[in-house]
């Protein structure tokens, strides 16, 4: 008996101390691996949208080039909503990299006078930069033609913002784009036609299909600046369903088209285009828009 008793105890006691063996190798931690069926913690997903990009391009038409916002009929690029280094703008550029930073790492290929037919062009330039992110302005030069019949269907700009972007895309897989809308060209007519030097200028070939004969009110030019209104507002569609496809794009939601743009906000040479204080609320829709934490 006392033999057997022996024995069950030294049994007792290796199963014991085997048990404390492995117990503390567990609660050391060190290379013990992980229990059968715990799973690691899954890394973040890298987010589609960088709220931080770290380079800009611009392309686009006269707005982004700044025309008439410093001098008379002349680009002011240092102006730009876009990429200016103006401080009275703070562009977008400035607000997203720093002025240092804006001056290394921001390009604007916007020309005046562009239109949608243009872009797949500038977009080539663009790219060589390889730019974070790329804004996109351009659509009134496409409704601001001699006639209304003159202006660029909407089939035909629908096509060349997709070629556009499929070129981009193509180039520059996770380059982010922010598309502003086309503005309301029919307020810009009603708060302009109030300078009788805005409207000499006007006359110089300005956005006839909407401008020209600034004082008629009589139902053919009512007709006439609605059916360019219209086309504004299909340009504008065709901005934010195309956009609307591509992950890494982002549309205003028509903030620049419904921004009420008053005398302060346009050229005093021409009254249409944004003075430097329109630039400058241009630059704070896109900065609001690039920035928020969802489209």
């Amino acid at each position: 008996m006392r033999k057997r008793s022996h024995r069950s105890r030294l049994a007792l006691a290796l199963a014991v101390a085997a048990a404390l063996g492995v117990a503390g190798c567990d609660a050391v931690g060190g290379d013990s691996p992980a229990p059968s069926g715990t799973a690691k913690p899954s890394p973040k997903p890298t987010p589609l949208w960088d709220r931080s990009p770290r380079s800009v391009a611009a392309v686009g038409d006269s707005i982004t080039r700044g025309f008439d916002a410093c001098d008379v009929l002349s680009d002011c690029p240092e102006a730009s909503w876009a990429t200016g280094a103006s401080p009275e703008v703070d562009s977008l550029a400035v607000r997203l990299l720093g002025r240092a930073g804006a001056a290394e790492r921001s390009w604007n290929y916007a020309v005046t006078g562009a239109r949608m037919a243009d872009l797949p062009g500038q977009i080539a330039q663009a790219v060589r930069r390889k730019p974070q992110l790329v804004t996109v302005m351009v659509g009134a030069n496409d409704a601001c033609r001699a006639t209304p019949s003159a202006m660029t269907p909407v089939t035909e700009f629908r096509a060349d913002f997709e070629d556009s972007l499929r070129s981009l895309r193509k180039a520059l897989p996770k380059a982010q784009v922010f598309v502003a809308s086309v503005p309301n060209l029919k307020r810009l007519w009603s708060e302009g036609r109030t300078s009788p030097m805005g409207k000499q200028i006007w006359q110089l070939g300005i956005c006839p299909s909407m401008l020209g004969d600034a004082d008629a009110l009589d139902s053919a030019a009512t007709l006439r600046r609605n059916t360019v209104q219209k086309r504004v507002e299909d340009y504008n569609k065709v901005l934010k369903e195309v956009c609307a496809k591509d992950e890494r794009c982002r549309y205003d939601g028509d903030a620049v088209y419904d921004y009420r743009f008053g005398t302060a906000q346009l050229s005093r040479w021409d009254y249409f285009h944004p003075s430097v204080n329109g630039q400058a609320r241009l630059a704070e829709i896109a900065y609001r828009t690039v920035t928020a934490e969802r489209p």
